[in-house]
């Protein structure tokens, strides 16, 4: 069980990549930047960015660097302790998130296409149960 589920997960996790990047010319990290920022329209810290995705601070702020060059964020320094820098979507990094966020949800419902809803309830309360109510 666990090897198929690995499996399932890396070969999805990979048709996603090869999708962003021909598609999209972008990436996954990029794209799970953009979507946690997209939910957190307010802005967060680097910290709270790096925890949201489960990520080092260092990965975070790699990619950060990068879409901020694009446009597609902007970082902001905390008024009350210059050490903490906020990062958010700017109104163009909004903008590109919508339309790539359509387009992974149908890649994403192409890859598991295959599955009945029924399917798909189950699959997803199987996970709940394994993972915690996330």
């Amino acid at each position: 069980m666990w090897i198929r589920l690995l499996g399932v997960t890396r070969t999805a996790e990979g048709q996603l990549r090869e999708f962003l990047r021909v598609r999209h010319d972008t990436t996954l990290p990029r794209f799970d930047v953009l979507a946690a920022l997209y939910r957190r329209r307010e802005g967060v810290t680097m910290g709270e960015l790096s925890r949201l995705l489960l990520v080092s601070n260092g990965n975070a702020t790699t990619v950060v660097d990068r879409l901020e060059r694009d446009g597609l964020v902007r970082r902001t320094p905390s008024e009350a302790d210059r050490r903490t820098v906020h990062v958010a979507l700017t109104p163009e990094g909004l903008g590109q998130f919508e339309v790539l966020a359509v387009d992974h949800e149908a890649e994403v419902n192409r890859l598991f296409a295959t599955l009945s809803e029924a399917d798909l309830d189950t699959l997803t309360e199987i996970l709940k149960r394994m993972g915690g109510a996330r």
